[in-house]
């Protein structure tokens, strides 16, 4: 039986990084069992003791942090090093390292990635077009938009969609609906027009899954595969037609596709300013 590990991140503020950092490592260690275990806004030695009494208790614990406090962060690393508890610091080499490259010393202020200056409102301000924009809503207003999205039903456009909002991309998601014609001004738009594919047998089982949540036993031309082959030839004219860039999203994430969609923008980009 695989030992079980119980990771414990930790951070001064929301703890956004030392999550997609845990993925990561967790990605290239398929085997073992992970318990996850989050301490955010740590910034007293309260919370610390606290943290170190439950790693105690656990089994087989590690400690990942993004602290950038010297005291609380020191407080951790002795109290790691008398009980033999493995901590890792993600900041604690790249800032000095850092302050070395910039000559200058860092803030070392907490949260200081999160205010609430120009950026800031403008990611907001993008989250709230492309849900205002989804699954074809407002579509008079959808050209304004930094990205169009367009697939059949079931090809992840919504979760691509607000992921990528809140990258701070403005985004308008269209279902391509049989037998509905889309207005001219979608494909004449400057936006990137980006259109998702999927492989039809994944499709049929992605929306029969569907179906079973919303215990749907009606829509059975939705389901059908001579209709999702058609579905999907169709999708594909109308993307060659209008030469629109064309992502697979069979076996991707939508963190992928949106990866793969951000590409395409600097590829553009590169393009104009040769």
């Amino acid at each position: 039986m695989n030992k079980i590990f119980n990771f414990f991140l930790v951070s001064d503020s929301t703890g956004e990084t030392l999550d997609r950092i845990y993925l990561a490592l967790k990605a290239q260690f398929p085997d073992n069992n992970y318990k996850i275990h989050h301490f955010a806004f740590m910034r007293t030695t309260t919370q610390t003791a606290t943290l170190i009494e439950a790693c105690k208790k656990a089994e087989n614990p590690i400690i990942l942090y993004t602290l950038v406090e010297k005291q609380t962060t020191n407080h951790i690393i002795n109290e790691c090093k008398t009980f033999n508890i493995p901590c890792f610091g993600l900041l604690d080499y790249l800032i000095p390292q850092f302050e070395k490259i910039f000559n200058q010393k860092a803030t070392l202020k907490p949260s200081g990635q999160h205010k609430l200056n120009k950026e800031y409102y403008r990611k907001i301000e993008a989250m709230q077009f492309t849900l205002q924009h989804d699954d074809g809503q407002k579509l008079d207003t959808a050209v304004d938009a930094d990205i169009i999205i367009l697939g059949v039903s079931r090809t992840s456009k919504t979760p691509t969609s607000i992921y990528l909002g809140e990258r701070g991309f403005k985004v308008s998601n269209i279902p391509l609906v049989p037998h509905q014609t889309l207005p001219n001004e979608i494909f004449k738009s400057s936006a990137l027009k980006v259109g998702l594919v999927i492989d039809p047998n994944r499709l049929s089982d992605v929306r029969k899954t569907r179906m079973n949540i919303l215990n749907d036993k009606k829509s059975s031309t939705y389901v059908n595969m001579e209709t999702i082959y058609a579905e999907l030839e169709e999708s594909k004219k109308i993307f060659t037609s209008n030469k629109i860039p064309i992502i697979d999203v069979t076996r991707k994430s939508v963190e992928e596709t949106a990866a793969s969609i951000i590409k395409i923008i600097e590829i553009q980009k590169q393009q104009q300013n040769d």
